[in-house]
């Protein structure tokens, strides 16, 4: 019996199930939020993480500017850690929102901990463990178990982190009406999951892609990195990630018949992105568009583009999956890498 993948497609198909826990846990923690949490307290906010919590902290700084109209930057654990003086403001006044989904990385372990003996500010965990060294660290800590997982690619635990980061930018600036809507994003991510999953299969098994390149701007481009990163670790396959208008600033000239595009079109700029993904058409590749509607990949939810950001992962991650598999790999187990990164100092 092939066992190959088990645990991925599980924790990829059981997402939506995992989202409708978020909402009760952020509900139970939203007056300790508010009485902590409020962007006129702090000078900068930092996000940190690794590897995929590094594309969440893009992703969730750029939805954090949009949310609450304050600045907000996302940045290497390790970054942070070892060149925290290009990095930090020389204040008191710092707001750093670790990710983590074990809470046990060294590098945001000790990022955290030198944030903290320099007295820089506060820290905020995001995390699936709640008993993790990372959680010991934070002034709050928001601990969200349903993304726990078994296989070594995030999937279930980044969206499940990145619905709580948007639950977080719903109660710091007082949009507390948005929390209601994460019951109808675990509906419409039934719908996708459902509704396209032949897609993504029809295109995992098409081998003679060579090379795939993921695009997006805003929140979407960290999302994008993260999706690239996913087809990377489960496929070992040649990927990439770059902001929509920048594609044709020098990497258009890889594209062929052997690509594949991938579009997070927004709903404000599509016009922009699918001329681009227009161009790339032109030039021989094949092109799968995702957005709210008018897309190959549709959502069709009604709900405000800010809260639908999470919508554009499944259908990345099955991609990801089903080409993995096609190529005869274990996408529970990708080559090289382990779980969790733990250094010895």
């Amino acid at each position: 019996m092939d066992t190959r993948g088990r645990y991925t497609r599980e924790e990829i198909y059981s997402q939506p199930e995992a989202w409708l826990d978020v909402i009760s846990r952020l509900k139970e923690v939203t007056n300790n939020i508010q009485e902590f949490f409020h962007p006129n307290n702090f000078k900068q906010v930092l996000f940190t993480g690794c590897g995929s919590t590094y594309y969440l902290s893009l992703a969730s700084s750029a939805l954090f500017e949009e949310m609450t109209g304050h600045q907000a930057r996302g940045i290497p654990a390790s970054e942070l850690w070892l060149s925290s003086l290009n990095s930090l403001r020389n204040s008191k006044e710092n707001l750093l929102v670790a990710l983590s989904r074990s809470g046990e990385t060294t590098e945001t372990i000790h990022a955290c901990i030198d944030f903290i003996s320099h007295k820089r500010g506060k820290i905020i965990t995001v995390v699936c463990y709640s008993d993790s060294a990372l959680t010991k660290l934070g002034d709050v800590n928001l601990i969200f178990p349903s993304g726990m997982e078994k296989s070594i690619a995030q999937t279930r635990a980044f969206s499940t982190l990145f619905l709580g980061v948007t639950g977080l930018c719903s109660i710091s600036s007082n949009q507390l009406e948005r929390l209601d809507q994460i019951n109808a994003l675990s509906s419409v991510g039934r719908y996708i999951l459902s509704n396209y999953s032949s897609m993504a299969e029809f295109y995992g098994k098409n081998l003679a892609i060579d090379r795939i390149y993921f695009l997006g701007s805003g929140p979407r481009y960290g999302l994008a990195c993260e999706l690239n990163l996913k087809m990377k670790e489960m496929s070992l396959t040649h990927s990439e990630a770059f902001h929509f208008l920048e594609f044709r600033h020098g990497p258009k000239a890889m594209v062929n018949k052997n690509s594949l595009i991938v579009g997070l079109v927004s709903e404000i700029n599509s016009k922009h992105e699918f001329d681009v993904l227009k161009e790339c058409k032109d030039l021989g590749a094949e092109i799968i568009s995702i957005g709210e509607k008018n897309t190959d990949v549709s959502f069709n939810s009604g709900l405000e583009e800010v809260m639908c950001n999470i919508l554009y992962l499944p259908f990345g991650q099955m991609l990801a999956y089903e080409r993995s598999m096609a190529k005869g790999l274990d996408p529970d187990r990708p080559t090289n890498l382990d779980a969790v990164v733990k250094l010895s100092q």
